[in-house]
């Protein structure tokens, strides 16, 4: 092959299949065969058409053959990540934290000894008259909580694997005790594992929001059932250090004594401040732990000794409305006439339907024992 019809190879494209099967690169109208001017390239022909489907596929397959698909384009299919990310997940610490207990009855019944009549001095031989104490009988209705997914038959058939990133449906919050990455093989899975985390949530929620004064469906959470016993109004002003040591003080002198306490995040942050200015504390050492080895963030020496604080995300960071709770929490407790149950619903359609469900209500059986800060900025 002589260097006068190598030069006059190009790299153009847009070549036909046909064409290319059998010259490969050759532009049109080279010759090939011209035994008058020594040339023959039938020889290299091989070698051109191979180097010709080549440049050909460089030149036409790019990522937009096949004109545009469903998503993407049409030969390239959508890898999609198969962690879904759940980006309304909340902390629940509080329904881990609160001791669960059996329940017999729609209602959950306990005594209290509300008077006791003193011990008295007397004079020798003196008349010995009997004395009366108060018991009184408290009340509080089980409420049922219910969370409910439906998925339909080609759902089932057509969805597949997945992580769900950041759900925890046994609940969690506290510094260790963080979200984990369930697998979902199937959509029934997927949709019971989100549910799981729903009910959860509600749970959180109605310990701290709940409110069966109005809305009848609901239990009443700790702030409602506390009402306004053993309270330091801050008023909208902000908090101090002598305000939480004072209203551990309103629980002590009723004879409570607080383990544990629970506030909003923006209190808390609040808290350490106060911590490090007024203790010179460093970060790492207010961290501690509850009773049972659940870490805190935050623990404040009192009166009573150590109370670790453990926030809640359901409680208002408003300022003017902030809250912390001090709690006894030997006598809070979550009665349960029945815990997190699955049972499939009546059948609709090409679809599957399923309820999960709690029966329970929050009770706290010695408000007296407990005190909080209210309206702080």
């Amino acid at each position: 092959m002589t260097n006068a019809v190598t030069s006059k190879f190009s790299m153009k494209g847009n070549l036909s299949g046909a064409y290319a099967h059998s010259f490969g690169i050759l532009d049109d109208k080279t010759p090939y065969v011209d035994p008058y001017n020594d040339i023959d390239m039938r020889p290299d022909l091989k070698d051109l058409v191979d180097a010709g489907i080549e440049q050909a596929q460089l030149k036409a397959l790019t990522t937009s053959a096949g004109g545009a698909g469903t998503a993407g384009n049409a030969l390239i299919p959508v890898y999609v990540d198969p962690r879904i990310v759940d980006r309304t997940r909340k902390f629940t610490p509080w329904v881990e934290l609160i001791a669960r207990v059996t329940n017999l009855g729609k209602e959950a019944d306990y005594n209290a000894i509300t008077v006791k009549a003193p011990g008295v001095t007397k004079a020798e031989d003196a008349a010995q008259a009997d004395v009366t104490d108060t018991e009184a009988r408290a009340s509080t209705s089980i409420k049922y909580l219910y969370s409910i997914g439906r998925i339909t038959g080609q759902m089932q058939a057509a969805m597949p694997a997945y992580i769900i990133q950041g759900l925890q449906p046994g609940g969690t919050g506290t510094d260790t005790a963080t979200f984990n990455s369930p697998s979902a093989p199937n959509a029934k899975q997927y949709e019971v594992l989100k549910r799981a985390q729903a009910l959860r949530e509600l749970e959180e929620s109605l310990i701290w929001s709940g409110n069966a004064g109005t809305t009848a469906t609901e239990f009443s959470g700790i702030p409602v059932l506390q009402s306004t016993t053993n309270v330091t109004d801050r008023l909208g002003g902000a908090l101090r250090w002598q305000d939480i040591e004072s209203t551990v003080r309103l629980a002590y002198d009723d004879s409570g004594r607080p383990t544990i306490a629970g506030c909003d995040s923006a209190s808390l942050v609040d808290i350490r401040k106060l911590m490090i200015d007024s203790f010179r504390y460093s970060p790492k050492e207010m961290a501690g732990t509850v009773g049972f080895g659940v870490p805190a963030s935050v623990v404040v020496e009192t009166m009573v000794g150590p109370i670790p604080i453990i926030p809640t995300q359901y409680l208002s960071t408003t300022g003017g409305e902030k809250q912390v709770f001090f709690l006894d929490m030997e006598y809070i407790e979550m009665r349960v006439l029945q815990d997190m149950t699955y049972e499939d619903l009546a059948k609709t359609n090409d679809s599957q339907k399923f309820m999960l469900k709690i029966y329970e209500a929050l009770l706290s059986k010695a408000t007296l024992f407990n005190s909080f800060i209210d309206n702080i900025a």
